[in-house]
């Protein structure tokens, strides 16, 4: 593995003389994305093909020069400032080009999962009142779909090709004259709106979070602290383009850092092997992946023969990572991995760092710039040990990277933003040498028999079992203990489901957790609901077993 040193050496020294530096004008494609563009050679961004091999690459300069052609294109077909676009692009240059653009000129891009149905995309244009949509001519007919059904979409662009109803991109790059230039375009604050996530969550109707253009200076914290990112790495993230963890990994923090990202044009399930020839292929220097991409890797035969003396540093985000997994990938690759954490709504806020050594399943300690704290109700802090609300200090100085609202929805604005905290919706506790360690979603909290249980916890204990690929822990209602424990079980290939290996995996809990923890019903399942964003969602685990209940 490449030895390399740390960005940060000393970090309650960084972390207590760190300070935010927001000028009142900004605009994130002219002002620090163009600065690495001066270097014409300075590579920006590698799109690997869906076969594993094929590539294409970008510079900085590249990109630059593209983005602002696409900006002149988007301004003549009448897109102007604070105007909502759907971005429903794949992970191709293009994701790049147009996000780039339309930052340039001040439009609010909305990325969106390229797993979005007709439904999810007539939702997400109606209730933002988007102008256009980007996207590529393999989802144009989800869009068509609904089209109808959408009054404020005029304008629908082609980013691939030419069809019928849709202005084709590659076309009018070709026809465009000259780059659009800064003066022409009117400034942006830091503080006017930049983009819209819809949130990931396991709400029937996702909520629209909206940052403002200080955003990308956030994200500062998360390259520089968690990925530890130099000028000299290439970044490989999975992530889907219409994920907020896109935006943590393969776009704003790296480029402000002027390092290289590798973006992977996935098609169909995801194959750990092409994962694994990828690194060793390509010399990914900083790999980062959500927990259920770990546990494939390493259940795959040919994560031991793989090469990995390209990487340095590895990393998870999205749900905190079970510490066995952790300790097979250090057997095999001499790296820790590194958890972090944050939302949508949020850059990382909690994380681990190579300044500090790395407690197996802890979420890390409070990145740079933000004063994160475990909080009552009414927003009092608790003592070390005592599980709380996660809270994120907004007074008398509000972080960057924290989300200005959720646009359009005063009700949960009034449940987030309390006092002088936001508080993220979830529940942890923080130990006597300051780390923290994720509980779960405050409304996943299991009560049984007076006890309160993280269905996390159980989870990372059901995985370690080998007989288990993935589980899902959720209570459900007893007339003894108000809730016992349910788990939802995808065994690994070559176990079959029998009362058997039930008893065995309860038995197994019981041993390695407290007893009161282990799951007293086992269902073993052929596939768990996810979001888009590949989190398990207990909410509707909980409505199904209503369902069968009622």
């Amino acid at each position: 593995m490449k030895q390399v040193e740390p960005n940060i050496k000393d970090y309650d020294k960084a972390y207590a003389e760190f300070r935010w530096d927001v000028p009142e004008y900004y605009n994130f494609a002219w002002d620090s994305f163009d600065k690495w563009a001066e270097d014409r050679t300075k590579l920006a961004l590698v799109s690997v093909g869906p076969d594993g091999e094929s590539f294409q690459k970008h510079s900085y300069w590249d990109l630059s020069h593209l983005s602002k052609k696409f900006a002149r294109i988007a301004m003549e077909l009448g897109i102007k400032k604070e105007d909502r676009v759907m971005v429903f692009i794949p992970r191709i240059p293009e994701f790049y080009v147009v996000m780039l653009g339309l930052i340039r000129i001040g439009a609010i891009p909305m990325p969106t999962p390229t797993l979005s149905t007709p439904k999810d995309i007539h939702y997400r244009i109606n209730k933002a009142e988007a102008v256009a949509v980007v996207t590529v001519e393999e989802f144009a007919d989800r869009v068509e779909e609904v089209e109808a059904e959408m009054p404020t979409l005029k304008i629908k662009i082609l980013a691939d090709g030419d069809r019928k109803g849709w202005e084709p991109l590659p076309r009018l790059m070709r026809r465009v004259k000259g780059d659009l230039k800064r003066e022409e375009v009117p400034a942006t604050r830091s503080s006017d709106p930049f983009l819209i996530f819809f949130t990931s969550g396991t709400e029937s109707y996702p909520k629209m979070v909206l940052h403002t253009h200080s955003y990308p200076l956030g994200h500062y914290s998360t390259a520089f602290m968690c990925q530890d990112l130099h000028p000299t790495d290439l970044i490989w993230v999975i992530a889907d383009t219409g994920w907020a963890k896109a935006a943590w990994g393969k776009f704003f923090g790296q480029f402000l850092l002027g390092a290289s990202v590798l973006q992977f044009n996935q098609k169909g399930k995801f194959d750990p092997g092409r994962v694994l020839s990828i690194i060793e292929n390509f010399g990914v220097t900083i790999f980062c992946a959500p927990p259920t991409a770990y546990r494939m890797i390493i259940l795959d035969e040919r994560f031991r023969k793989t090469d990995f003396s390209s990487l340095r540093h590895a990393l998870s985000a999205g749900e905190p990572l079970n510490p066995e997994v952790i300790k097979v990938w250090k057997e095999v690759t001499g790296l820790d991995i590194y958890d972090y954490y944050g939302q949508s709504e949020t850059v990382a806020v909690i994380g681990n760092c190579r300044a500090f050594p790395v407690k197996y399943g802890s979420m890390g300690k409070p990145t740079l710039g933000h004063i994160v704290k475990i909080v009552d109700d009414d927003g009092n802090e608790l003592p070390t040990g005592e599980e709380g609300h996660i809270a994120i200090k907004i007074k008398p100085e509000r972080p960057p990277g924290l989300m200005k609202e959720y646009w359009k929805n005063p009700e949960a604005n009034e449940r987030s933003f309390r006092g002088e905290w936001y508080f993220t919706g979830d529940r942890a506790y923080v130990d006597e040498e300051g780390y923290f360690w994720f509980v779960g979603r405050a409304d996943d909290v299991i009560k049984t028999s007076g006890y309160r249980v993280s269905p996390f916890e159980v989870e990372s204990v059901l995985v370690e079992h080998p007989a288990v690929a993935e589980a899902a822990v959720i209570g459900v209602p007893d007339d003894l203990r108000g809730q016992v424990l349910k788990a939802f079980i995808i065994l690994a290939p070559g176990y079959q489901p029998s009362q058997e290996l039930a008893r065995e995996i309860q038995e197994y809990v019981k041993k390695t957790t407290a007893p009161y923890k282990y799951p007293r019903i086992v269902e073993f399942v052929d596939s768990l609901p996810k979001t888009i964003s590949g989190k398990i969602q207990r909410k509707l685990l909980r409505k199904m077993e209503e369902m069968k209940r009622s």
